[in-house]
């Protein structure tokens, strides 16, 4: 039986990659985002088009337009769901509201709409997972994965990002805790510098001496790590945890869609703590 999805924020960039290769493991992936035309976003890309992917990537995917700060249209998706398939089984946490997070500058000089990632991007997340944890539960299996960074426990575009990183991480332990008894994990896996519509239009504005050389990790990548992880008989030992992608990938002997083996920079930019005791019994 095919494994259920929902991937929030998944119109382009690390949602779009994501939903790809969930696609790729033969799951059917109910793909969200607000952009249902190309124009909606300079960086392109439309919740349908992720839609097709998948399905051309070998799984079903399923266009929903959905805004995450809008609490009635997240309750409408998982009823949808639920309705469509009386269950759940994948959760990716994805949507996440950027704004001027490469914009120069102190966090007071930058606009005050910057904050808002801590709604669509930290607060979104729970909602999210609170619909989902039910449909979860009744299943008797079920991950919920917020999507992380090193930004958590390093600077990384400003402490708005950073409070989210971080607050994603100790949402994911906490709400471990509460579902470990119903067989349900909840994780949250760093991704690296990704190869994103969003990073390459960046790039392209810096001076190319000053762009960095390091090879980037497609967003598919961690699809497959999350792939990997929910089809592991041992999931529920790594809920609760904060993971880095690229780590875990190697452990799973998984590679990126180019036969690579992504980097971890926990030595350059800090890695997850160990998860207290108390999160893991």
């Amino acid at each position: 039986m095919a494994a259920i999805a929902v991937v929030t924020g998944a119109s382009r960039g690390a949602g779009k990659g994501i939903a790809i290769a969930l696609g790729e493991a033969g799951m059917t992936v109910y793909v969200t985002g607000r952009s249902t035309a190309s124009t909606d976003s300079p960086y392109g890309g439309t919740v349908s088009e992720t839609a097709e992917c998948v399905t051309k990537a070998g799984g079903k995917g399923i266009a929903v337009a959905v805004d995450h700060a809008d609490d009635e249209a997240v309750a409408a998706l998982f009823a949808r769901v639920k309705d469509e398939h009386g269950r759940l089984d994948v959760l990716v946490n994805n949507a996440a509201k950027l704004v001027a997070v490469t914009m120069p500058g102190g966090f007071w000089e930058k606009p005050l709409e910057t904050v808002d990632l801590v709604t669509v991007g930290l607060r979104s997340h729970y909602v999210a997972a609170w619909h989902a944890a039910p449909l979860m539960i009744a299943n008797g299996r079920g991950l919920i994965v917020n999507t992380g960074h090193y930004g958590a426990v390093a600077y990384w575009h400003g402490p708005a990002y950073g409070a989210q990183k971080a607050g994603a991480d100790k949402m994911a332990a906490d709400m471990a805790k509460e579902l470990r008894e119903h067989n349900v994990a909840a994780v949250s896996i760093w991704m690296g510098g990704l190869d994103t519509e969003r990073a390459r239009a960046y790039l392209a504005t810096l001076p190319e001496a000053s762009r960095p050389k390091a090879k980037r990790e497609s967003p598919q990548f961690t699809g497959r790590v999350i792939a990997a992880l929910y089809a592991s008989p041992n999931v529920m030992d790594y809920s609760g945890r904060a993971l880095i992608g690229a780590e875990l990938g190697a452990f799973l002997g998984l590679t990126d869609i180019d036969g690579a083996h992504p980097l971890s920079y926990r030595y350059a930019l800090g890695g997850p703590p160990e998860p207290h005791r108390t999160l893991l019994g």
